[in-house]
């Protein structure tokens, strides 16, 4: 298990209670009501720091890297995932995937960035970046899932569309914006979901949606915090202040309208309990597939682009 900066009194309590554990076993001493102690502590100290989290402490959450990605909700969540490759133009791109799943006998297409579990298939999966024909490729998927009357589920983690000159040689912007002009007019149910990072138009790519929600520990916003800091600072020294300031976290994302709802991770984050994570996210699912069913086409696309319509804070003189 890894732990960030900020987790420290966590780990320094798990290190204590493995040494209590070896002791018990080498001296024989029966010590189950000292381990009981130390995992009430355990738990005390996880609520105390993660209930008083900053909004940089949360983007780093967002990237633990032992916090599940797209394809281990999906395998949780799901049975028979069929992954569909390719955008029928130019090739396969790893840092997308998508295909059709059985979610408690409901078929669904399932859509998300993949960020990769270890360095090679980071590399591979350039690191959750998709290039234009990844959003081609979901964008096909959707038109798939439509002809066959299927919902459509997104999970996003992202930190960014890959920026590269090729992926803008090869219509990056035209892409994303293509799949928000089709997207806001699929006739099935969308639900979109920010399971980690959510940076920017690669985020927004797949993020159009009868639904949007966000893990309480992810983040949302035009840019990352590092980013940000370097434009306006000239220097990456002032992200956390960023941070701040960008208002990225669920909370404020949820208090501005932008999400329909924020899903709780279990204390200590998703990535401290991958399976009870996938649990929570799934029943989520299951209710919003459930009320979305119950409304008319045509009726939830009108809803749809009221929702977007309307977001945001503007003034008139």
């Amino acid at each position: 298990m890894q732990f960030l900066d900020f987790e420290k009194p966590i780990a320094d309590l798990y290190e204590q209670l493995e040494k209590l554990k070896e002791n018990g076993e080498k001296s024989g001493v029966d010590v189950s009501a000292t381990v009981n102690e130390y995992a009430q502590k355990i738990n005390d100290t996880k609520q105390q720091i993660y209930n008083n989290l900053t909004s940089w402490q949360k983007v780093q959450l967002s990237r633990h890297p032992d916090r599940p990605y797209t394809l281990e909700y999906i395998e949780r969540m799901t049975e028979n995932f069929v992954e569909l490759h390719g955008d029928r133009n130019v090739k396969d791109d790893k840092a997308m995937v998508g295909g059709f799943a059985d979610l408690d006998g409901e078929t669904v297409m399932f859509i998300g960035q993949q960020k990769g579990v270890n360095t090679k298939m980071r590399q591979i999966r350039n690191f959750g970046m998709a290039n234009p024909e990844g959003y081609r490729k979901a964008l096909r998927l959707m038109k798939l899932a439509e002809r066959f009357n299927k919902p459509i589920i997104t999970l996003i983690d992202t930190p960014g569309a890959y920026p590269g000159l090729e992926a803008e040689e090869r219509g990056q912007g035209e892409a994303i914006a293509r799949n928000l002009f089709e997207m806001v007019k699929l006739r099935v149910p969308v639900i979109c979901v920010i399971i980690g990072e959510g940076a920017s138009g690669g985020a927004l790519g797949i993020g159009i949606g009868d639904r949007i929600f966000m893990l309480e520990n992810s983040w949302y916003t035009v840019i990352s915090p590092e980013n940000c800091s370097t434009i306006l600072w000239r220097s990456w020294n002032y992200k956390e202040k960023a941070a701040e300031e960008l208002k990225l976290t669920s909370g404020y994302m949820s208090q501005f309208g932008l999400v329909d709802g924020v899903i709780p991770e279990p204390i200590g984050g998703a990535h401290s309990a991958h399976e009870e994570m996938a649990e929570i996210l799934k029943k989520r699912l299951k209710e919003t597939l459930a009320e979305l069913r119950k409304i008319d086409p045509d009726a939830r696309i009108e809803q749809r682009i009221d929702k977007f319509s309307n977001m945001g804070f503007f003034e008139e003189r």
